[in-house]
């Protein structure tokens, strides 16, 4: 595995997945399921950072950051946790879901807007699997990168 963690830029040409999901005010996720990723030949790209403020500049930073690594990925993985509503985790969905880019949706059962993100995903996308723990994201991960 290529692990690629914001800001830095790599530039790689391996199959790869994007991180999408709370990276403040909610548990460090993406730990987790990076934990399990190293047997895998692919470019992780992880948008939390391990020293993160909103300084003059550091916000356009990361949004760009985000911008160039979400078009790069070959799926985009979503995880909703059940800490805060992700706004911009929403807003990339949105703008994801009208694509043909191969997504997985991941929704902590209590996550506020579940029932929102449910009926949306059905609508737009509706051979998407929305899966309900960690454990489920993991493994709709390995089995995208077979």
């Amino acid at each position: 595995m290529i692990y690629i963690e914001a800001p830095n830029y790599v530039d790689t040409d391996k199959r790869s997945l994007f991180l999408a999901g709370g990276i403040s005010n909610c548990p460090n996720w993406q730990a987790e399921i990076l934990s399990h990723l190293d047997n895998l030949d692919i470019a992780v790209f992880n948008p939390r950072r391990k020293n993160f403020s909103l300084e003059t500049g550091v916000n356009r930073q990361q949004i760009e950051w985000e911008h160039t690594y979400l078009r790069k990925a070959s799926i985009i993985s979503f995880w909703f946790c059940k800490e805060t509503l992700c706004p911009i985790t929403l807003y990339e969905l949105g703008a994801w879901s009208m694509t043909n880019k191969p997504l997985i949706i991941g929704l902590d059962p209590e996550y506020g807007r579940r029932e929102d993100v449910e009926i949306q995903t059905k609508l737009v996308r509706p051979e998407i699997q929305i899966v309900y723990s960690l454990k489920e994201l993991l493994l709709q991960i390995y089995m995208s990168f077979r």
